[in-house]
C-alpha cells in the first residue's frame, strides 16, 4: 500500500482519499517514511515535519468524514488538493518553521508568518511534508550551491537535478511527494522540471503573489508548481494564484477554473491540438546544444504536428542577449535585496568583531557562499555611479527589446511556442562548478520568458541517453490554461510510448542505506 500511494499522481490520491480506501494520514506517512529512508542518498530535503504533516493529515481526515456525512455531492465539493501532501522550496515562510533559503546566514531563522501561497495551500488542505534544497538564495543552475550540500538527480545519483529549485524537482521525480513548490528567476522551475522528467510551470509574472518569499530578484521572481503530470501541475496552480493586497506586483486578472478543467481522457485531450498554431524558436537551438536533446525535441514537434498542430519555424531575434541581458538585471536586483542580510537588521551575525564594519564584513563574508558574493558583486558595480547607465539601464532597453519580439509573434497569431527547456541532459557533479559562464549557459533556453514576463512550462520528451529531455512551451500573459492544455494533449498523443513507464533510474540505489549522500560522492570523487 505505501508503494503504490506515493506512485499515484495527486488527482489519483484524491479519489482514494474520497472513496475511503486510504486516510489523508496513511497518505502522509507512505510520504514521510519514504522521504526518510531515501533521503540520505538524495538530499533534496533540508527539513521534514512529520509531527506538522500529520496534524495537517488529521484535519484533512476530519474534512472528508465531515463532507462524507453530507449529501452526495459534499465530497466533490471539497478542494481538489485536500489531504494530498506537498513539498515547499526552503524560501517559502511557514508559520513556525525554517526558511534558510539554502543559506548559513539564515540558518537557524524560524519564519514569523505564512507565506500568501502557505494560506492558500492551507485553505486547500494540503499536507505540508516539509522544505527542499535549493542554490543559496536561488541563484544556480545545479543545486551545488546550497550551503547545506548538493542535491541529487534519482535518474543517476551522480548528477544534478538543477536549479535552483533542485530539491524540490527530486522529492517529486522520487515520488516523496506528488507535488512540490519552486520559484524561477531564470528558469529555476522549468530548467530541473527537464532534467528530473516531471513536469514545471512559471506562471505568467505577477500570477502568483510573493509575499512571504524570500527575494533573489525581485522583477523576475515567481513561484510555481512541480508534477508528474499536467493535470496535477494545474491543480496547485488554481489553489496558490491569485491577487493578494500586501504584493503590488500580484495582478488582479482572475484564476481561470479552467486550469480544473483539463481532458481526462487521451482522445478528448489530444483533439484540443488540432488547428493549434505554433511557433518554433530557431534561436532556441543553441551552440552546445547535445545531439540527443535536438533530436527528442524534432520528435516531440513531429508528434504535434501529426497531431493536428501547425508548427512554424520562427525567429526571436534579440535572444542572443537574453543571457547577458539577464546577467546585469538579476545580480542588481539581488544585490539591493540581499543588502538587508548584514548581522543587523537581518541574518546571523559573526561575533568577535567589535567594530561595526569589520562585523558587517566578517558576517557577510563567512556567510554567504561564493556564487552569492559573485553576484552581488556584479550588481553593485553595475548599479555603481557612472555605470548604471552603460550597464543596468542599457540591459532594461535591452528587456524590452526581447518582450517585444515575443508580442510581435502573439500579433501574429501563434497560440504557443515550443522550445527545448535545457540544452543538456542533467550533467556530472562538479561539472560547471570551475566555470560559471558554462553554468549560466544551462539556463539559455529559459531565460528569455522570465525577461518577458511570460508563462513557460516544461514537459517530459523522453530521453537521451537514459536521462531525461524537457520541451518547453512558452505561451502569451496569463494563458496558462492553454498551455496547459496543449501540455495535456502531448502527454495523450505520447501515453503509449516506452518512457512514459520508465522510473528513475537510481530509486532502487536510494533504498540502500550504504549509498553515499550527494556531498559524499562528490568528496569521494575528488580525493
Amino acid at each position: 500500500m505505501t508503494t503504490d500511494l506515493t506512485r499515484l499522481h495527486a488527482h489519483a490520491q484524491a479519489r482514494v482519499l474520497r472513496s475511503g480506501a486510504a486516510s489523508a494520514r496513511e497518505l502522509a506517512a507512505a510520504h514521510l517514511d519514504l522521504a526518510e529512508r531515501q533521503d540520505h542518498g538524495l538530499h533534496a530535503w533540508l527539513a521534514i515535519d512529520r509531527d506538522r504533516a500529520l496534524a495537517e493529515a488529521d484535519a484533512a481526515d476530519a474534512r472528508l468524514a465531515d463532507a462524507g456525512a453530507e449529501d452526495d455531492g459534499a465530497l466533490d465539493r471539497l478542494p481538489p488538493l485536500l489531504g494530498i501532501p506537498i513539498a515547499l522550496k526552503d524560501l517559502v515562510s511557514v508559520r513556525g518553521g525554517q526558511c534558510t533559503a539554502g543559506s548559513r546566514i539564515l540558518d537557524g531563522y524560524r519564519a514569523p508568518y505564512d507565506a500568501h501561497i502557505t494560506e492558500r495551500l492551507r485553505d486547500a488542505g494540503a499536507v505540508i511534508l516539509g522544505k527542499t534544497n535549493m542554490d543559496e538564495f536561488a541563484m544556480g543552475s545545479s543545486t551545488e550551491h546550497s550551503a547545506f550540500g548538493p542535491t541529487a538527480n534519482p535518474w543517476d545519483l551522480g548528477r544534478v537535478p538543477g536549479g535552483s529549485s533542485g530539491g524540490s524537482a527530486a522529492a517529486v521525480a522520487a515520488f516523496h511527494a506528488p507535488l512540490s513548490i519552486g520559484t524561477d528567476t531564470g528558469g529555476s522551475i522549468r530548467q530541473p522540471a527537464a532534467l528530473c522528467g516531471i513536469v514545471g510551470m512559471k506562471p505568467t509574472y505577477g500570477r502568483v503573489s510573493r509575499y512571504g518569499i524570500v527575494a533573489f530578484a525581485s522583477s523576475l521572481d515567481q513561484i510555481g508548481p512541480f508534477a508528474r503530470d499536467t493535470r496535477d501541475a494545474a491543480a496547485l496552480l488554481h489553489a496558490i494564484a491569485g491577487r493578494d493586497a500586501r504584493d503590488s506586483t500580484s495582478s488582479p486578472v482572475p484564476v481561470p477554473d479552467a486550469l480544473l478543467r483539463l481532458p481526462t481522457g487521451d482522445d478528448e485531450a489530444a483533439a484540443t491540438l488540432r488547428g493549434k498554431r505554433l511557433g518554433l524558436p530557431r534561436e532556441y537551438f543553441v551552440p552546445g546544444m547535445e545531439p540527443g536533446v535536438e533530436a527528442r525535441i524534432r520528435e516531440a514537434v513531429a508528434a504535434l504536428e501529426a497531431a493536428g498542430a501547425l508548427v512554424e519555424e520562427v525567429s526571436l531575434p534579440h535572444t542572443e542577449y537574453g543571457l547577458a541581458t539577464y546577467y546585469i538585471v538579476a545580480p542588481a536586483e539581488a544585490s539591493a535585496n540581499l543588502a538587508r542580510y548584514d548581522g543587523i537588521r537581518f541574518g546571523r551575525r559573526i561575533d568577535g568583531e567589535e567594530a561595526v564594519l569589520a562585523g558587517y564584513l566578517a558576517t557577510r563574508g563567512e556567510l554567504f557562499g561564493a556564487e552569492v558574493k559573485r553576484r552581488i558583486m556584479l550588481g553593485t558595480y553595475a548599479l555603481s555611479a557612472g555605470y548604471y547607465d552603460a550597464y543596468y539601464l542599457k540591459a532594461q532597453k535591452v528587456r524590452t527589446l526581447i518582450k517585444g519580439d515575443f508580442d510581435a509573434l502573439w500579433a501574429q497569431g501563434f497560440d504557443a511556442l515550443v522550445a527545448p527547456t535545457s540544452p543538456t541532459v542533467a550533467f556530472p557533479f562538479g561539472a560547471r562548478m570551475d566555470d560559471p559562464v558554462a553554468m549560466y549557459l544551462s539556463d539559455a533556453c529559459t531565460l528569455p520568458v522570465n525577461m518577458a514576463g511570460l508563462p513557460g512550462l516544461s514537459i517530459p520528451a523522453g530521453p537521451a541517453d537514459g536521462l531525461p529531455v524537457g520541451l518547453q512551451l512558452i505561451g502569451k500573459p496569463w494563458s496558462e490554461p492553454a498551455l496547459f492544455s496543449l501540455a495535456r494533449g502531448y502527454e495523450a498523443i505520447t501515453a503509449s510510448a516506452d518512457w512514459r513507464s520508465v522510473e528513475p533510474a537510481d530509486l532502487v540505489a536510494l533504498d540502500d542505506p550504504s549509498t553515499p549522500s550527494p556531498a559524499e560522492r562528490i568528496a569521494t570523487r575528488v580525493a
